[in-house]
């Protein structure tokens, strides 16, 4: 399925560069991109929407993520989970695309050691990332309309991370019921609270409104450490 994809490489690349790695149940399609400007020592995995809905890593709100960091600083990784694209496997509801996500972590901090690891998140993206923030000793979060209530995702047992971590939700989102998540945000103990940006007049897949969320990601990230350099 990913045989016309190359190995991942033993290093970070200088240039975007697609590859397939190897994955606990297969191969995964992966793509990594250098940081544009004022490069942190950090690097930024983004995890995209539900794979049974069509989610996949070239999603307009995934991409316009993955942008928004790196011109933040960061180098990215964007990766198919399991059964999208050309990843192998089969769904499995949010348990097996958490170990995708260690493996894709485990890469990023071989070929970029020492770097803070970064996780970002959207939908779907966002549980699986959030679920797996503390045992993966993520460094930073951004959960882009996570859902919080429905859908079957259990956000109750999630250990809850203290780092730096940022939530947008669009007030009109019609597939996460915003107020749930504004509610969820709402309950969480002090120490573990994240920044809330409401964005007003926006759906879930951020129509007409995605150069926003991306003014609302560099603006909110730009003193999270560690800082660029040339800051």
């Amino acid at each position: 399925m990913s045989d016309l994809l190359p190995d991942a490489p033993g290093q970070f690349p200088a240039e975007t560069t697609s590859f397939a790695l190897a994955g606990p149940a297969g191969k995964l399609e992966c793509e990594a991109k250098p940081a544009t400007e004022g490069r942190r020592d950090a690097v930024a995995v983004i995890c995209h929407p539900l794979s049974t809905d069509g989610g996949s890593m070239h999603n307009k709100v995934v991409t316009m993520v993955e942008r928004s960091l790196r011109e933040s600083g960061l180098d990215t990784v964007i990766f198919n989970f399991r059964s999208v694209g050309r990843s192998e496997g089969a769904f499995d509801h949010g348990n097996g695309e958490s170990d995708d996500l260690a493996a894709v972590v485990a890469w990023a901090r071989q070929v970029r050691p020492g770097a803070k690891l970064w996780l970002a998140g959207f939908s779907f993206g966002s549980y699986v990332s959030l679920r797996n923030a503390v045992a993966l000793q993520a460094d930073a979060l951004i959960s882009i309309a996570p859902p919080a209530a429905g859908r079957g995702w259990d956000f109750s047992p999630i250990k809850l991370p203290s780092c730096p971590w940022l939530v947008v939700m669009g007030d009109a989102d019609e597939i996460v019921e915003p107020k749930a998540v504004y509610d969820w945000v709402a309950s969480l103990p002090e120490g573990h609270k994240p920044t809330l940006v409401k964005m007003e007049e926006t759906s879930h897949f951020f129509h007409r409104r995605l150069m926003d969320l991306r003014g609302v990601i560099k603006h909110a990230v730009k003193n999270w450490p560690p800082h660029p350099e040339h800051a």
